[in-house]
């Protein structure tokens, strides 16, 4: 199976995140992608399969670019935090189950409109990265974690560029695990750098299709960026692969525009 080498992609769980009291700001602990758990990815940009994360996977992109690494609140979206940085990171390390990553709060009146959700672990985890090694199993086969016998990734490495606490972090009707959000972050992304989502289109277009010329990045006159504050709650949700594309673009229903 191929997907976008370049693509930034968005993993989420639920109630990962939580902040010690102290006399000042609370020290908040960040535990993302469950080492060795099968969840399944149901994705407009990275189609559908299972996916786990191998321990070790997060060893190389902690030694070697912690201090480029970023602490956010829902990825730099949210409409009064923007992308100011929650608290400069403390710790970042593997631990047995996943990695966590431990950030003290900056005393700022954003951080202490969290604060008490965070003190009660009402927010789950959302991380951004990019896989840098992965291992495909394209026939699988059925099982008991793949009953579909759809293709499974194992990802080995990664390179992370941030991570933080979400509102919503998965879908409500998900078992426990990891889920997809990448899908939610392009839309956002298109209001800030639309040329980049096109191009990125166009892309996977001429990679799911590579028997047509490559196609120039995708750009409607006159088309509004599609924005929404409401959570990606499912990507599939018994929609067509069509369906899922037009209720994520639908400036894609103007004649002559296909995808």
């Amino acid at each position: 199976m191929e997907t976008l080498r370049d693509l930034d992609i968005v993993r989420a769980a639920p109630a990962s995140v939580r902040a010690t009291p102290t006399d000042g700001m609370p020290t908040m602990e960040v535990r993302f992608s469950t080492f060795d758990v099968w969840y399944e990815i149901d994705s407009w940009w990275e189609g559908r399969f299972l996916e786990r994360t191998r321990k070790g996977a997060f060893t190389k992109t902690i030694n070697e670019r912690l201090a480029q690494i970023r602490c956010l609140y829902d990825h730099g979206y949210d409409p009064q935090i923007g992308n100011k940085v929650l608290g400069a990171i403390e710790s970042l390390a593997e631990e047995p189950e996943s990695p966590v990553g431990v950030v003290p709060l900056f005393d700022t009146s954003y951080n202490r409109d969290l604060v008490p959700g965070l003190e009660a672990g009402v927010y789950g985890s959302s991380f951004r990265f990019r896989v840098i090694k992965e291992e495909w199993n394209d026939e699988p086969g059925r099982s008991d974690d793949n009953p579909d016998g759809i293709p499974e990734r194992t990802i080995t490495e990664v390179r992370l560029f941030e991570f933080g606490p979400v509102t919503w972090p998965a879908n409500p009707d998900s078992t426990a695990g990891l889920r997809s959000l990448t899908d939610s972050y392009y839309e956002r992304l298109r209001s800030r750098d639309p040329k980049r989502v096109d191009d990125l289109v166009a892309r996977a277009q001429q990679l799911r299709t590579p028997d047509r010329p490559a196609a120039p990045a995708l750009v409607v006159a006159g088309a509004a960026p599609h924005h929404t504050d409401e959570p990606a709650e499912r990507h599939s949700g018994g929609l067509s692969p069509r369906e899922r594309r037009l209720a994520l673009y639908p400036f894609l229903a103007t004649p002559g525009s296909r995808l």
